[in-house]
């Protein structure tokens, strides 16, 4: 099993608080990604359903919403900080049928065919090993059961995710990673995870591109301060700049980030990739 280690791990760790602090505008920016995965992996009333990298908790309370008391969902994330905040929330909102663990995609704790549908959304981009990850998710699928994962299409058509880093990419050398190395954009190629989805067994594995727009009732010095928080390693970057250079560097990412204002907040285009299929019976 490919677990991800602790330098990986750390950023998340470190995001995690920031995450728990923005669930909200992020669970609405991301609405209709949910809304795909829910309708692609065939999810109802009283449904069982693994979230696979629920971070602090969506989609999973979501879909917990969706399935009622008559039905469960269970989200693990690899990041114990992200865990702990999915499960405040939960208690929060008394969904007794939520429930959150620390789990690595390709080692799930549950024993084979125990949910109806699994879902991810933007966590297949950092499975170490993809393959082995959806054939775990395969594993505790019943027969006949429901996959569906969301992984952004290329950065040019989502700029809230990409505006800001191409900024700094102007001002400090971006990281040159080795290929196909756990990234947002890393299965922006159209089929390639669904060429994994074959690999890995699935039946049937489709996928469609999902368009939509990222609303938001906020400025863009807001958006600012949301995309830094959301990433440590963007703030890494950012901290390694001096004030004058961080100052120019902030009024440049607000102002092309002021192109997508509306009256009532912000707009960003969206593409997402909706990937799925089904266990063999």
């Amino acid at each position: 099993m490919a677990q991800p280690d602790e330098e990986l791990l750390k950023p998340w760790s470190a995001a995690a608080k920031y995450w728990e602090k923005h669930r909200d505008i992020i669970g609405k920016m991301f609405a209709p990604a949910t809304l795909a995965l829910v309708e692609a992996a065939a999810i109802g009333r009283g449904s069982a359903v693994l979230d696979v990298g629920a971070g602090p908790g969506e989609p999973a309370l979501s879909i917990a919403a969706l399935v009622g008391a008559d039905g469960r969902v269970c989200g693990i994330d690899p990041v114990a900080e992200m865990v702990a905040a999915a499960r405040r929330e939960a208690d929060r909102l008394r969904l007794g049928h939520a429930a959150f663990d620390v789990a690595f995609a390709d080692q799930l704790p549950f024993p084979n065919a125990t949910f109806d549908a699994a879902v991810s959304r933007f966590g297949a981009m950092y499975f170490p090993a993809p393959v082995a990850a959806v054939r775990e998710m395969l594993r505790v699928l019943k027969p006949g059961g429901r996959l569906a994962m969301a992984v952004w299409h290329f950065a040019e058509f989502s700029p809230f995710l990409s505006l800001v880093p191409r900024v700094v990419d102007r001002y400090i050398a971006p990281e040159v990673l080795p290929p196909d190395a756990p990234d947002t954009f890393r299965f922006a190629t159209p089929g390639k995870l669904r060429e994994i989805f074959a690999e890995a067994g699935v039946a049937s594995p489709e996928e469609r591109l999902l368009r939509f727009a990222m609303t938001v009732a906020l400025t863009a010095e807001e958006v600012w301060t949301l995309r830094c928080e959301m990433s440590d390693k963007l703030r890494e970057r950012l901290a390694t700049l001096p004030p004058d250079a961080l100052a120019q560097l902030k009024a440049e990412a607000i102002e092309g980030l002021r192109e997508y204002a509306t009256d009532g907040g912000m707009s960003f285009p969206a593409e997402v990739w909706i990937v799925s299929g089904t266990r063999p019976r």
